[in-house]
């Protein structure tokens, strides 16, 4: 029998020398920790908590959110306040996960170089909005932001938003079969003073219905982006919801 001393972790050096070996433990490994990860899910009805107040986009809400991603404004300003009392002091309540179920994609990140506008709904005047839009310097002087005048200056124009309503739902927004149907004059509806909302306003709670960007006889870019904005943040009573969380949290353990 020799006396020499196995070299420990041989087959480890093995694996590490073998490159289809170690191509076949990364798979296998990599595989297993994605199971455990995702295979949950599927047996769960729902990854997120429904809060009260949380509803899909009206649609000139959701013209003015597809604005506001043509133009980038996502790229200097992120819509999630974390939980750190910095940001909780500066933007409000933290962002809940319920407050995004509906976003195609979210509009979440770190980066910014503008405020947070996760609620920014209502902290300012439709005529603070138009004017920040149109001219930022003229409200903050130190500001970057380029200027958005023209969107005062174009009509709306969303050819097809029972389209845009249907592909959402198709993943999961629960749009009715009476909001496609009205989809075109709840557009024009929630801008103009003088339409009748009132079938709008009770399928859509909270709903803000007036004109937005100081010219009320058309329905400018300006008048969409300025509802997106001034809806942010107000459809959730944050306080009472971060509430039920934690009380769902402490009963599933």
């Amino acid at each position: 029998m020799s006396d020499t001393p196995k070299e420990p972790f041989a087959g480890h050096k093995k694996l590490e020398k073998n490159i289809t070996l170690l191509a076949a433990g990364t798979f296998i490994t990599v595989a297993i920790g994605g199971i455990v990860e995702i295979a949950p899910l599927f047996w769960i009805d729902n990854t997120i908590e429904k809060v009260e107040g949380m509803r899909p986009y009206t649609p000139l809400e959701l013209a003015g959110r597809d604005i506001y991603i043509r133009e980038g404004c996502y790229v200097c300003h992120s819509q999630m306040i974390r939980p750190f009392r910095d940001e909780v002091e500066r933007y409000g309540h933290y962002s809940l996960a319920a407050e995004s179920m509906y976003d195609h994609p979210f509009q979440w990140g770190s980066k910014r170089t503008g405020p947070d506008l996760a609620r920014v709904g209502g902290r300012y005047s439709d005529e603070w909005h138009v004017q920040h839009l149109t001219n930022p310097q003229a409200v903050v002087p130190e500001s970057v932001m380029p200027q958005y005048g023209f969107l005062a200056e174009a009509d709306l124009e969303v050819h097809d938003p029972a389209a845009n309503l249907a592909a959402l739902r198709a993943v999961g927004v629960p749009y009715t079969e009476r909001d496609l149907e009205m989809a075109m004059n709840d557009l024009r509806a929630q801008g103009d003073p003088d339409a009748d909302a009132e079938d709008l306003a009770e399928r859509y709670p909270k709903a803000q219905l007036r004109d937005f960007d100081g010219d009320p006889g058309r329905v400018t870019e300006m008048d969409a982006l300025v509802a997106y904005l001034q809806m942010l943040g107000t459809l959730v009573d944050v306080n009472s919801a971060a509430a039920q969380e934690e009380l769902a949290e402490e009963d599933g353990r």
